[in-house]
């Protein structure tokens, strides 16, 4: 059986006396693609925090591997380095430019190694944040929403690269999004995280409109409802 990424147990995280994480169980395995769905406040940012030691005040047991990280919706490229030093920033000198090279292969961006990240477009960064955080060979990939500001064609055209880069390298991957049709496409399994609790896990069946609506249920909107951010 493939071992686990990540294992929770009872976690908890109040803010300010209200109770954000309220009791979470969840296992991951290594190579499995988990979507985290839910509403603005839902507790699904803070969960991936905890996961990747950004947030260390929890309560229960939480055991994720060593080598994490983390893609955020913004793509925090540093704007004083060039895009190699950014994907390769904090690397042991010996070998980083050359790994930074093939990360940035990988992405489709080796013509942009020397750029400046205020000369990318939105897709262009979101790309080197990939790069940046596949360099480092996860065993656990984080992503945080890293796609909600992009537009529709290049969300499109991301979420393709990420399969691919995901079929390739097989680290367990969490994705906090919104997005329902997002997660049908990406993910292997869906979970709706509701007021700090997690629901039913979901079998990802891509293209499943019966899957859409079961979602959206959970997420308490209607069909054809938008879901807020």
């Amino acid at each position: 059986m493939t071992p686990l990424a990540v294992s929770a147990t009872d976690l908890h995280r109040s803010f300010d006396g209200r109770e954000v994480l309220a009791g979470i169980d969840l296992t991951l395995r290594q190579g499995e693609f988990l979507a985290l769905l839910g509403r603005s406040g839902s507790g699904k940012s803070t969960l991936l925090r905890a996961m990747a030691g950004l947030d260390p005040e929890f309560t229960g047991r939480l055991l994720v591997p060593e080598r994490r990280s983390v893609v955020f919706q913004d793509h925090r490229l540093q704007p004083w380095k060039r895009v190699l030093d950014n994907v390769v920033l904090g690397l042991p000198r010996a070998g980083a430019r050359a790994a930074g090279l093939t990360a940035l292969e990988e992405v489709g961006l080796t013509d942009h190694a020397r750029a400046w990240p205020v000369t990318l477009s939105g897709g262009e960064a979101q790309r080197a944040a990939l790069a940046r955080a596949l360099v480092r060979d996860p065993q656990l990939l984080l992503l945080d929403e890293p796609f909600g500001a992009l537009d529709a064609l290049t969300r499109l055209r991301m979420h393709g690269l990420l399969r691919e880069l995901c079929a390739r390298h097989r680290p367990a991957v969490l994705l906090v999004t919104h997005d329902v049709d997002e997660a049908i496409a990406l993910a292997d399994r869906i979970i709706v995280l509701t007021d700090g609790r997690l629901g039913r896990p979901h079998q990802a069946v891509r293209g499943s409109a019966e899957l859409r609506t079961e979602l959206l249920a959970e997420l308490g909107v209607g069909v054809g409802e938008p879901v807020a951010a």
